[in-house]
């Protein structure tokens, strides 16, 4: 049998690579799928073959309506085979479609569907194949992805509420931003000319805005590049181990803010961990994906330390009380729900209880930034204006 050298990604996220003897270049990516491994590239006898990429991940919305078409064809007894074909062709991302219809060439030619969807992980990722794999051993795919697609849904449905906190007051500050560097770029430097002219004694108010003027004519361009250069570093710098940490904890710190977005976390950690552990998904493994799933990494690393805690034979609840990053409430719920034997029913209701908690967040979070942005924004350009209109003022008096 031929030898294969590969690479890849391992469950921590760290590059990993290794030589094994297998019959083809798919039984090496199975086998090492089976391992969590995420495949870069397989190398046999000094050749390179690179897995094929598609240019981007596949749309959460897509997903839901993937998954939840694909349980109500399973719980109509459509076969698997005739399933995938049908919702591959009739999918209009060329992307996705691809995907379906190589999911199942592979299932007709005798993989199962969690290994088949395991190759893709742009579409598929280790939480969705995990819960199908639970849904085939336990005989009950149409109620797995029926799980599934509601889960994608309540998902998407957080995302958008953070993007609607976040995108508002970001869009009034860059328009703001820009009103404001056009008034002194175009509009300040005629009114200098004219008072220059008339030799009018400035007030201090005016000196200041036609200096704050001078300085954006004179730098404007080196100022944009510096914010660049910034926006480029900070990303850089959110990529690496101690950065990611470092700044997710400080978004955790922010007034308002921080609370949101702990209250998303939490929603999003036992709306992940009861559908997984509903679904029959082994609870070891079910905390490692909710922990990378969780969208910070403080949360992640609490979460994996609960993870190392329960395998050496403790509960859920100690470990996530110890860790001071979850509330009080949801460690006493989760508690309860372990010593009732109703962990994923516990879960659920804190999820439910977290998400109706963000809705009520956001929705207030939108009254406060209204009046806010908008006085800020009057108080910074009226403000412009009046000061160049003080010196105006002071030699009409003088004529009058």
């Amino acid at each position: 049998m031929p030898t294969f050298v590969w690479k890849g990604t391992g469950p921590d996220r760290k590059p990993q690579e290794g030589v094994m003897v297998a019959d083809s270049k798919d039984t090496v990516i199975a086998n090492l799928r089976r391992q969590r491994i995420i495949v870069t590239a397989v190398k046999e006898k000094g050749k390179e073959i690179a897995l094929p990429k598609f240019g981007g991940r596949v749309k959460p919305k897509s997903l839901a309506v993937f998954t939840r078409q694909f349980s109500v064809m399973i719980d109509a007894g459509l076969p698997l085979v005739q399933c995938l074909e049908i919702l591959g062709n009739q999918e209009d991302n060329k992307l996705f479609a691809k995907i379906i219809l190589q999911v199942r060439q592979d299932v007709e030619a005798g993989s199962s569907l969690a290994d088949s969807m395991g190759k893709h992980p742009r579409a598929f990722d280790d939480l969705y194949c995990n819960m199908v794999r639970a849904g085939e051993t336990g005989g009950i795919l149409d109620t797995i992805l029926h799980r599934l697609a509601t889960y994608i849904e309540k998902s998407v449905k957080l995302k958008s509420q953070v993007k609607s906190a976040l995108i508002y007051p970001v869009a009034v500050i860059l328009i703001a931003a820009i009103v404001v560097a056009i008034i002194l770029w175009k509009v300040i430097p005629t009114f200098a000319a004219l008072y220059h002219g008339l030799g009018a004694e400035l007030p201090m108010p005016t000196r200041i805005t036609i200096a704050l003027s001078h300085f954006l004519v004179n730098y404007g361009l080196i100022m944009i590049a510096f914010f660049i250069a910034c926006t480029i570093a900070i990303r850089q710098y959110y990529k690496t181990y101690t950065g990611r940490r470092k700044l997710d904890k400080f978004i955790l710190s922010v007034p308002i803010i921080g609370l949101l977005m702990r209250k998303i976390a939490v929603a999003r950690f036992c709306r992940t961990l009861s559908t997984l552990t509903s679904s029959g998904v082994p609870i070891i493994e079910g905390l490692e994906i909710t922990a990378k799933t969780s969208g910070n990494a403080i949360i992640e690393d609490a979460l994996m330390e609960v993870r190392r805690r329960v395998e050496e034979g403790k509960t859920i609840s100690e470990p996530l009380k110890e860790s001071g990053v979850f509330p009080p409430m949801v460690v006493q719920m989760i508690s309860v729900g372990e010593q009732t034997g109703m962990l994923d029913t516990m879960l659920e209701k804190i999820a439910i209880f977290y998400e109706e908690e963000v809705d009520t967040a956001v929705a207030g979070l939108m009254k406060l930034l209204e009046p806010v942005m908008i006085s800020i924004l009057g108080v910074v350009i009226g403000g412009i204006v009046v000061s160049m209109y003080m010196p105006l003022f002071s030699l009409i008096s003088k004529i009058g």
